[in-house]
């Protein structure tokens, strides 16, 4: 089964906004076995969307569409669907029923005649209710294609794809099982992995794809199958993982398609009873950012400190200012006192430190631009690492955060042997 997802809207293609929409959308497709074979980016235009809808049609059993919906007049989604299907747009009174009462309960004033508007929808189309919004999804089809339009905002379209759309795709067509299993492997470059798999990958059978997804000092190894015999798929992906382990099984930090390197030690500290606590300089708190983002950070993160200038990582964190002197302010040994103040401020199990020369000038450190310090403290001791990244500041700071949760892995692991 074929999907296309088409994007409405100028602000997408102008860069003022980023589709994160479609991502979402393909990944709920292929949960329930839908392959999305083309994404298209188009302008608020009616011929335009025209022309999209028809070339999708012409090659996709579903098509997601998504943005155009509003009140406004540069919203003319609705309006074109009306001429591609040959169908007249009418007033629908559940709609309008949902609309005043979302005015009512949170605006607090009379609805105005252009919100009245959202709720004229094409005659023959299956109204999809948007719980937290007034533009609703519509659910069309027209020969073997099934077309389904939602609005552009992220969280109305998350809930009425999840709610509505998914569910009548599940009930209304035949569709393959497809089982995905994620490999998260440190350590080894996406070139070297692949000499190293090289022959456990041909071995691989004709239904079972691999992907190598690199990203800063990770690589993620995706293995997907796809077919009708589910219990065939999983066998064949357990074995596959089976023997990939011995070729690799030191660089493998962990499993599972949708968790990442920081939700796994999430996972770790939570279980544990364990606290964290960071302490960063030049990652800026994307460290503490990566675990703040999750649901349920409160319940093992403790708080972090940015002590980015020099004389903050005294004054704020208590680093001793005859170390900074004796070796700097980039350097392992300063690394490793920010890890044990962090750990002695925040009362915590686990803290990881950083300071580096991110660039693109020196700073205050005659340490070469990409010079990164990592430390983390641990109930046993400290433990600190001097990396160069790179030359260019963003790639430094990326390759510096994911480091560092590596670095915090390896440590929980060890404490807990």
């Amino acid at each position: 089964m074929i999907a296309e997802i088409i994007t409405i809207g100028d602000e997408i293609l102008i860069g003022q906004i980023v589709d994160t929409n479609s991502a979402y959308i393909g990944t709920e497709l292929n949960k329930i076995g839908v392959d999305v074979h083309q994404i298209s980016s188009i302008r608020d235009d009616k011929q335009h969307i025209l022309n999209a809808l028809k070339e999708a049609q012409s090659r996709a059993d579903i098509v997601i569409v998504t943005g155009g919906l509003g009140p406004t007049k540069d919203d003319i989604t609705k309006h074109t669907f009306c001429e591609y299907f040959n169908d007249v747009l009418e007033m629908n009174n559940e709609v309008l029923i949902h609309v005043e009462s979302l005015f009512d309960k949170y605006i607090k004033s009379p609805i105005s005649e252009i919100n009245k508007m959202q709720a004229l929808m094409p005659s023959k189309v299956e109204v999809l209710f948007n719980e937290f919004g007034t533009a609703p999804g519509m659910w069309m089809k027209q020969d073997d294609t099934v077309f389904v339009s939602m609005p552009g905002v992220p969280f109305e379209m998350k809930a009425i794809l999840s709610n509505h759309a998914i569910p009548k795709i599940q009930q209304r067509f035949n569709r393959p099982y497809i089982i995905h299993k994620t490999i998260l492997t440190y350590g080894i470059g996406e070139s070297r992995l692949a000499e190293m798999i090289e022959d456990w990958e041909d071995s691989l059978p004709e239904y079972v794809k691999l992907a190598y997804l690199p990203n800063l000092g990770r690589v993620r190894l995706r293995l997907t199958a796809k077919g009708a015999n589910e219990k065939l798929l999983e066998d064949s992906i357990e074995s596959a993982v089976k023997h990939l382990q011995p070729l690799i099984g030191s660089a493998i930090v962990g499993y599972d398609s949708d968790e990442s390197l920081e939700k796994v030690i999430a996972n770790l500290l939570s279980r544990n009873n364990f606290s964290l606590s960071v302490a960063e300089s030049c990652t800026g708190g994307k460290i503490a950012n990566a675990f703040m983002s999750m649901e349920g950070a409160s319940r093992y993160f403790k708080g972090s400190i940015v002590p980015y200038a020099t004389e903050m990582k005294t004054k704020i964190l208590g680093v001793d200012s005859t170390i900074i002197q004796q070796y700097s302010s980039v350097s392992i040994q300063v690394a490793e006192a920010m890890a044990l103040q962090s750990k002695k401020i925040f009362n915590s199990d686990f803290s990881i430190a950083t300071t580096g020369n991110a660039g693109p000038t020196k700073g205050d450190s005659n340490a070469e631009i990409g010079t990164v310090c990592i430390a983390v403290a641990t109930p046993k001791g400290v433990v600190s690492k001097e990396f160069v990244f790179s030359n260019h500041r963003k790639r430094t700071i990326g390759k510096a955060t994911n480091k560092s949760l590596e670095m915090l892995q390896e440590q929980i692991l060890e404490y807990l042997r």
